[in-house]
C-alpha cells in the first residue's frame, strides 16, 4: 500500500511563520499522513522546520524533499541530521539533491562538474560519519576529504541506519540511488510512463548491478495538487506551473516520451514573450492529468489514488509556481484538508 505524505509550506514572517508550520505539521498528523516534508531554496532552510515539525508531531516521518547536499559539508550534515534524528526520537528521512550545475556553482559556491558522481561520494561519506560513535572516520576522495579523531565519546544514533532518499531526472543519478541511496525523490514532473519506462529500468539495473535488490529502495513521487470549487481556476494553476518547468531543458526527455515536444516550444516561446495566458494555454490537458492532479475538495482521495500506484509512497504538494508564501500556506491547508477522511479513498493496494 502506498503511503502518503504532504509538502509543508507556510506563510509569514518571524516566529509565526514556524508556529503556522507547527499547526500545520499537527494538522498533517491528524489528517492521516504518513509524513510530512519540507524543502530548501536560496531564502529558507529544511533543516530548522523539520525541527518545528519533529516537536510538533509524534507518528509521521519528517523529512526534506529535498534539502541541498552541497549546501552543508558531510560533517554538518551528519551532526544536523543527528539531532533531528534524536528531536523527531528516529523519524528522519533525509532527502538530498543537488540542483542545477548553474545553482552549484552559482548559489552554493562549489564546482558542477558531476553532480552525480559527487552525490554518491556525499552518501558514502554520511554513511561514515553516521558510525561515528564507533571510532575515527577517513576519507580522502575527489570532492570530500576528512580526517576525524573524536576527542569526545558519541552516542550511537536512533536509527542504525539513516534513509537517506536521492532526487533524480536523469539517468545518472537514478543510478546512483540504485547504488548507494535508500529511496528516490521522484521530481513533480514525471509521469507514470516517464517512471516506468525511464526511471524504473534504470533503478532496477542498478541496484542488481550492485548486488542489491530493487526492493532496497523505496521509490516516492511528488505530486502537485491545485484543490478548489473552481475546477478550471486549479489546472491553469498546474498549467502554470509546468510551464515554469517546461521552460527548461532537463525535461526535454519527458516532453519528447510523451510526443509533447511541439508544445514545449510554444510554452518556451510564450514564456520569452511574458505572455502568461499563451504560456497556460500551450500546456496540453493530457500533460495536466499525467503530471499532478487539478480538483475539487471531495475529489482529491480518488484522484490522488490514481498516480499513488506508481510509487511506494506520494507527497502531495501545493503548485508553488506564481504563489505567495501566503497563498502557498492556503493551499497546503486546502490539501490537508481536503485530504483529512479521504485516506480510504486513497488507498491503493
Amino acid at each position: 500500500m502506498t503511503a502518503y505524505g504532504v509538502t509543508l509550506l507556510s506563510g509569514g514572517a518571524g516566529p509565526r511563520r514556524f508556529t503556522r508550520g507547527a499547526e500545520m505539521a499537527t494538522a498533517a498528523e491528524a489528517a492521516g499522513f504518513d509524513s510530512i516534508w519540507t524543502s530548501e531554496l536560496y531564502n529558507r532552510s529544511a533543516t530548522v522546520p523539520m525541527a518545528v515539525y519533529s516537536l510538533a508531531t509524534e507518528r509521521v516521518r519528517v523529512g526534506s524533499n529535498i534539502a541541498y547536499g552541497v549546501g552543508r559539508s558531510p560533517l554538518m550534515w551528519a551532526a544536523e541530521a543527528r539531532d533531528l534524528d534524536d528531536l523527531s526520537g528516529g523519524r528522519l528521512t533525509l532527502g538530498l539533491g543537488n540542483g542545477t550545475a548553474t545553482m552549484m556553482r552559482d548559489w552554493h559556491g562549489v564546482s558542477g562538474e558531476a553532480p552525480a558522481v559527487r552525490m554518491e561520494e556525499l552518501v558514502e561519506v554520511l554513511r561514515k560519519l553516521w558510525k561515528l560513535h564507533e571510532g575515527p572516520v577517513e576519507h580522502d576522495g575527489r570532492f570530500y576529504h576528512l580526517d576525524l579523531k573524536p576527542t569526545a565519546g558519541s552516542s550511537p544514533p536512533l536509527q542504525e541506519r539513516l534513509p537517506i532518499w536521492i532526487a533524480g531526472i536523469n539517468p545518472l543519478m537514478m543510478r546512483v540511488v540504485g547504488r548507494v541511496a535508500d529511496g528516490l525523490v521522484g521530481h513533480p514532473m514525471f509521469t507514470a510512463k516517464y517512471v516506468h519506462e525511464v526511471v524504473e529500468p534504470e533503478l532496477t539495473a542498478s541496484a542488481e548491478s550492485s548486488g542489491r535488490s530493487r526492493g532496497d529502495i523505496t521509490r516516492m513521487g511528488i505530486l502537485m495538487c491545485a484543490v478548489g470549487e473552481d475546477e478550471q481556476v486549479a489546472r491553469d494553476q498546474i498549467a502554470f506551473s509546468i510551464g515554469q518547468y517546461a521552460a527548461s531543458r532537463v525535461y526535454d526527455r519527458l516532453f519528447a516520451l510523451h510526443g509533447w515536444s511541439a508544445a514545449q516550444d510554444e510554452i518556451r516561446a510564450a514564456a520569452r514573450a511574458g505572455d502568461t495566458a499563451a504560456l497556460i494555454a500551450a500546456v496540453p490537458d493530457e500533460a495536466i492529468d499525467a503530471i499532478a492532479v487539478a480538483c475539487r475538495p471531495e475529489e482529491l482521495g480518488r484522484r490522488v489514488a490514481e498516480h499513488a500506484r506508481d510509487y511506494d509512497h506520494l507527497a502531495l504538494t501545493a503548485p508553488a509556481w506564481g504563489l505567495t508564501p501566503d497563498q502557498l500556506e492556503s493551499a497546503t491547508v486546502q490539501i490537508i484538508d481536503a485530504f483529512r477522511g479521504q485516506r480510504s479513498a486513497a488507498a491503493t493496494p
